[in-house]
């Protein structure tokens, strides 16, 4: 019996493996939907951990195949690779390959990518005319396309261009050398045009814009800034039927003359109008506008011309008018007040770096702006607190104000701001009189995520402290040479705003390691700049290193404790880094030459480092690849051999030669301040 028992139980063990499936992996069981959902959460978080994620299992590796839609490759000889690895993606960000030969793009053909709807080459040179063939044959579905500061670009590779007749978002910005000719092949190849930029480029004239607005008919954005475009070709374009937004910055044949003829066969369409900078435009130009498009929401004539009465008034012939930007204009005798009758559903009004603006004008035009929600009054040096509780007891739901360098507000009068307007998201008030009591008011306003108090010499850890209590929303903080500062509110800062992503600590010569410490906690942080500092060190950069591992920006100029172990830790986690400040700083070529190891650096000043020498210089900047900016000090030119320069400047880097006198003393705050401040007046 207990050998039959036996070997019953034999034959049973013998048929449970075949009999039982094994259960599937959790992962696998996922829907994409669910999967999906879990990786945008990490990438959030982390964008190196989906690496991590895709080395789990061949499941998982597969679903970060599908879900990636944004490649931003390193390198331009891993395109072919990152798009066979990533067969899904939609957008191809080029911005992080300074050089971008045609024979990359020209890999592509062997492997079509229907996917993929957006490529941005805009800080890519070396393709030409025959990279962008390649590129637009191996991506037959491509509507979006941007290649601002391609220099070398011209008619040639516009007739590449007109072979992508499914393009609707196209950025020539700086394409020079293009000229009509060019705009010409674009125009009939691409009748699908929506969105067109041409922003300086210089060699297109009426005649290309012409042919543009009679074969795309589709546009509804066009921006046109700093072309030598006249009035010949302003009645075709303010006749495209779906134009909504036209940029005509600093063009300088726009004039009163141009703008009168828009009167007769205007298009209705337009809601966007740009004409600043355009000095040769005047309240008559002006006057035509506002009678050609009635329909406006959003006018700019900042730098344009004199804001007189007949101006004001003729803006009742915009009742929709939602934003009016009048930065550095002049204003005349009553020319606010007439605005502040004219313009009553107006939602954001820059008057930044006017003159001529006083209290009783501004009172007036914000008492009867109750939808207000933006109001820009910078460098506005002759409004007082008569002005400031005007705005705070008329306009309650603003959510953006901007009052940086207006001196003449008192303390008391800046605590208005947090008692009466709740509701702000943005506040800059650098350089003001800014006291803690003004920080504790503001404290109440909990929704803050932006806040700008720079230069104010009388806050201290105290107020800031409420801050952090209070505003856990905050991402962006300025604190730049307020001397008041130490770890104790920078502490409370990092603690109670953790979706903190800058900040600036320059010059706030009392905080230490301490700070960095507790910065490195707040995980979305991105820019640091934390220069004259002399307190922090290496120590605390490494903390900054390992927690906070999406840092792109670091200035730690004139911090002179940092040294060469801050860079190895740099090197060893802050990879999304792509532009830093080490000016006077302990690095030697040791440091330097593990910084050049970050794929993504781009942008660097090494101005005064005494334990740099030619030989580890040139050594780092052949190793950095991606670099495409570097601040040298002009010693150094002559100690590098040329060859090797003309080599890195080939890969797409620019090098500034900076040849300033070593200065290692830092002026105080107050000093400082008043000398700022006397420059602006005179």
């Amino acid at each position: 019996m207990a050998m039959a028992t036996h070997g019953h139980l034999a034959k049973r063990r013998r048929v449970c493996p075949a009999a039982v499936a094994v259960p599937a992996a959790p992962i696998d069981s996922l829907a994409d939907e669910l999967l999906f959902l879990v990786l945008d959460r990490v990438a959030a978080a982390d964008p190196r951990a989906l690496k991590s994620f895709a080395l789990a299992s061949r499941a998982c590796h597969a679903a970060e195949s599908r879900h990636r839609r944004v490649l931003r490759p390193y390198r331009a000889d891993l395109l072919s690779a990152a798009l066979a690895r990533y067969p899904t993606a939609a957008r191809l960000d080029l911005t992080l390959c300074p050089r971008v030969p045609a024979a990359a793009l020209a890999a592509l053909s062997s492997a079509p990518v229907p996917s993929l709807r957006a490529v941005d080459l805009s800080r890519s040179r070396g393709f030409g005319a025959p990279g962008l063939a390649a590129l637009l044959a191996a991506c037959p579905g491509l509507a979006d396309l941007d290649l601002s500061n391609g220099v070398d670009l011209g008619d040639a590779a516009a007739a590449e261009l007109a072979r992508a007749r499914g393009l609707q978002r196209f950025c020539l910005s700086r394409c020079k050398p293009m000229t009509d000719m060019g705009l010409g092949c674009i125009a009939v190849g691409c009748p699908d045009l929506r969105d067109l930029t041409l922003n300086w480029c210089l060699g297109i004239t009426d005649l290309g814009v012409q042919l543009l607005a009679l074969k795309c008919k589709k546009l509804r954005t066009l921006n046109l800034s700093y072309t030598m475009i006249s009035k010949d070709c302003l009645p075709a374009i303010m006749k495209l039927p779906n134009l909504e937004v036209l940029a005509l910055v600093g063009c300088v044949g726009i004039d009163d003359d141009a703008l009168s003829g828009l009167e007769n066969g205007c298009s209705k369409s337009l809601r966007v109008l740009d004409l600043s900078t355009c000095r040769n435009v005047t309240h008559t130009g002006v006057s035509s506008v506002v009678k050609a498009v009635p329909n406006l929401l959003e006018l700019n004539l900042s730098y344009c011309c004199n804001v007189t009465p007949s101006m004001g008034k003729c803006f009742q012939m915009l009742p929709k008018l939602q934003t009016l930007k009048l930065e550095g204009c002049k204003f005349m005798a009553d020319g606010l007040k007439y605005i502040g009758i004219s313009c009553v559903s107006l939602r954001e009004l820059s008057l930044s770096k006017c003159s001529g603006v006083t209290d009783t004008d501004l009172s007036f035009v914000v008492s009867r702006l109750k939808n207000l929600l933006k109001l820009d009054i910078t460098c506005n040096r002759n409004i007082t607190d008569v002005s400031l509780a005007t705005i705070t007891s008329s306009c309650p739901s603003l959510v953006s104000l901007r009052m940086e360098s207006c001196s003449h507000f008192s303390s008391e009068g800046l605590r208005l701001i947090g008692k009466r307007c709740c509701h702000l998201e943005e506040l800059d008030i650098t350089d003001s009189d800014l006291d803690d009591e003004g920080l504790k008011a503001l404290s109440g306003c909990r929704k803050l995520s932006s806040l700008k108090i720079g230069i104010c010499m009388r806050i201290s850890d105290e107020g800031l402290i409420h801050i952090g209590k209070s505003c856990p929303e905050l991402r962006d903080i300025d604190l730049y040479r307020s001397g008041g500062i130490s770890d104790e509110g920078v502490t409370q800062i990092a603690q109670g705003c953790p979706m903190l992503e800058s900040i600036n600590l320059s010059y706030c010569t009392e905080i230490t390691d301490v700070s960095l410490v507790s910065l490195s906690k707040c995980a979305k942080l991105n820019t640091l700049e934390i220069r004259g500092c002399p307190s922090v060190s290496s120590a605390g950069l490494s903390e900054i290193a390992i927690g906070c591992r999406l840092l792109a920006k670091l200035d730690v100029k004139k911090c002179f404790a940092i040294n060469d172990v801050g860079m190895l830790f740099l090197s060893q986690f802050s990879h999304s880094l792509r532009q830093i400040n080490l000016s006077y700083c302990s690095v030697t070529d040791i440091g330097l030459l593990s910084l050049s190891s970050i794929c993504g650096l781009q942008n660097m000043t090494i101005v005064h480092l005494a334990g740099i020498t030619p030989n580890g210089l040139m050594a780092a900047l052949m190793v950095s690849g991606g670099l495409t900016r570097v601040k040298l000090h002009a010693a150094f030119r002559s100690m590098m051999p040329p060859h090797m320069l003309k080599v890195v400047e080939a890969r797409g880097c620019a090098f500034q030669w900076i040849d300033k006198p070593f200065k290692v003393e830092q002026e105080r705050c107050d000093i400082w301040q008043q000398q700022s401040r006397d420059v602006l007046v005179r």
